[in-house]
């Protein structure tokens, strides 16, 4: 009889057991997403990755840590698995600050050029455009133009290409980017020889000077978001 209650003891103190051991291992867990965010923020992408895996396999993500992962399998290369959780992700992150989606979406077009699928490249980078600030815009522009150039559109190669150095010198005009505004005035030169003259058009204007310097203002005001930050 003695040894029948002591069972019946034993098996009431399982629950609590149980829900103790459960609550220790999801605070275990909660440190670990902690650590994974850290580690994501200060740009350790794959020690950030390695915490994130090994969530996912034990609980349903959120589509912006599956953003996450997405950028860190982009710094590291792994440039198929980027693009499968990015492209599942971003349709879910319209809540989102649009300077964060941007990059999103940058990510996800580098990998697709990366993996010489340009098509697919392609509106990911004319996403992008819409959503980042006017001084990352040179560079969706100079991508979009080796997409069409390397697809043989050497026109719409031509037009991308202008409006990227139109970018690049009026947002960036800085001793690092030289180089790459001197190699776009190089093969612009080149694609004017090449594209029949009826289908060239003369790039738009610049925008005046105070329109930048007010768009400038409002940039600073706001304040950058950084991927990443709540």
């Amino acid at each position: 009889m003695r040894t029948s209650v002591y069972i019946r003891r034993a098996l009431l103190l399982l629950p609590l057991l149980f829900w103790t051991l459960l609550c220790a291992a999801q605070n275990r867990d909660s440190e670990q997403l902690g650590m994974a965010l850290e580690y994501f923020n200060s740009g350790k992408y794959h020690e950030a990755l390695l915490k994130f895996e090994r969530l996912e396999k034990q609980y349903r993500l959120n589509p912006r840590f599956h953003a996450y992962m997405g950028v860190c399998y982009y710094y590291e290369w792994q440039y198929d698995k980027a693009v499968r959780q990015l492209e599942e992700a971003i349709p879910q992150l319209t809540a989102f600050a649009p300077h964060e989606r941007s990059f999103y979406y940058f990510a996800a077009a580098e990998s697709y050029f990366n993996l010489g699928k340009y098509g697919k490249a392609v509106p990911l980078y004319e996403a992008m455009i819409n959503l980042c600030y006017e001084q990352e815009k040179g560079d969706a522009l100079y991508r979009l133009g080796f997409c069409y150039l390397m697809t043989g559109k050497e026109k719409e190669a031509l037009d991308y290409f202008e409006s990227a150095l139109a970018y690049y010198k009026r947002y960036r005009n800085s001793q690092d980017l030289q180089a790459r505004q001197a190699q776009l005035e190089h093969m612009i030169k080149g694609l004017r020889e090449r594209v029949p003259e009826e289908l060239y058009v003369e790039p738009a204007p610049e925008p005046p000077a105070e329109e930048v310097a007010a768009e400038e203002e409002e940039e600073d005001e706001q304040g950058v978001t950084y991927v990443g930050e709540e």
